[in-house]
């Protein structure tokens, strides 16, 4: 049976199977085995009790008085806020920086290329810790606050902004937002068929522009058109009302974004001078501007090149967002190092980060798998 390749290659395969099932099975026993000794109590029942603690901002509704388990949700909601705005912003940011790169403009070449090289090998810790000093440090008191009218206020205490006071009418405007962002791609893939069918372009940008500001609009005047809002008013030694972003929000999201943006900033380089020049030279022979010659042709093309090492920044990023701590940003890490400290649940809560993380990580590695293979080329 051995003299047999495919035979060889399973039995192989079993004994690999066998020897880390075997190791895992050590570690499992001798970890059990140490903590009985020690009396160190395991498990989740931690997640039900109360958590005595608060949390300086959250994106779900939470008080001191509610489960350990509804704080790490609302450290797993500031992960998620954060890093999904962080890949927005790097990824707008570094296609912009990457493009600039490519210019045939002297000055606007060497600038994008002195961002990346500065960015790229300054350690994030570090730079997180600038954008927090920016926000403290450089920005005045409370009661001296950059005033923008009455809508706005800036100061050490972050960012207080007027915001609409609650009405459905507010809730209807978002869910024709929606609607209008599922409309608007389904008319870009009608026009995209069509062109392939008949040669004829449909107008793409300005129906979409019309549905994203027209359908929200609609919703929110059919509601009601409320035009209360909650505005910033000065209260003792801080601000109360109207919409907070704190400077430590800020100091992170900026810091992730202009991070990162620098290393997707090569990516889209690179793929973009994979793309072969004939390409570009077949475009302007056919009378293309140099924006649609970009847009209609090379990016496409370069796209089967960026994706794949774009998921691994998108990646880093939202394992980055845990330096959060750093900075005072109640992350899903911040929120289970006080929880941790609180139950001596260690084991516990490191198991928790980790599924996160890995969950997180597996979610954003399917969804960009999957795209990768709606944008590839098919050859014939």
């Amino acid at each position: 049976m051995l003299s047999n390749e495919r035979a060889r290659g399973i039995v192989w395969q079993l004994l690999l199977l066998a020897a880390v099932v075997g190791v895992g099975w050590y570690l499992v026993d001798n970890t059990q085995h140490n903590l009985a000794q020690r009396q160190i109590r395991v498990g989740f029942d931690f997640l039900g009790r109360e958590a005595g603690f608060e949390i300086a901002e959250s994106r779900i509704a939470y008080s001191p008085a509610d489960t350990y388990g509804r704080a790490l949700l609302a450290g797993i909601s500031n992960t998620l806020w954060v890093s999904a705005l962080g890949i927005v912003a790097a990824t707008l940011l570094g296609t912009l920086v990457g493009i600039g790169r490519l210019s045939t403009n002297w000055l606007v070449a060497r600038l994008a290329g002195g961002y990346v090289e500065f960015m790229r090998n300054i350690p994030l810790l570090l730079q997180l810790f600038v954008w927090y000093g920016l926000f403290t440090e450089l920005l005045p008191p409370v009661r001296e606050a950059l005033a923008f009218g009455d809508f706005a206020f800036w100061s050490q205490r972050g960012l207080r902004i007027a915001w609409p006071q609650p009405h459905p009418a507010w809730q209807a405007a978002g869910w024709g937002l929606v609607a209008a962002i599922a409309l608007a791609i389904g008319w870009r893939q009608t026009a995209r068929v069509r062109q392939q069918r008949t040669g004829r372009q449909w107008p793409v940008f300005v129906p979409a522009l019309v549905l994203l500001l027209g359908l929200p609009l609609l919703a929110w005047w059919l509601g009601g058109a409320p035009t209360e809002f909650d505005r910033p008013v000065l209260r003792g030694f801080n601000f109360a009302g109207g919409l907070v972003v704190t400077p430590e929000f800020l100091a992170l999201l900026i810091g992730l974004s202009t991070y990162t943006a620098a290393f997707i900033a090569e990516v889209v380089r690179a793929g973009i001078q994979s793309v072969d020049r004939g390409q570009g030279e077949a475009a302007m022979s056919l009378g293309l501007s140099p924006a649609q010659q970009l847009r209609l042709v090379t990016l496409p093309q370069a796209l089967r090149v960026i994706v794949p090492p774009m998921t691994s920044q998108y990646l880093n990023l939202t394992k980055n967002s845990s330096l959060a701590v750093a900075i005072g940003y109640p992350d899903l890490v911040s929120v289970a190092n006080t929880s941790m400290n609180q139950t001596g649940q260690a084991i516990e809560a490191i198991v928790i980060l980790m599924a996160v993380y890995l969950a997180i990580s597996l979610a954003i590695s399917l969804f960009m798998n999957w795209y990768n293979a709606r944008v590839r080329l098919v050859e014939r």
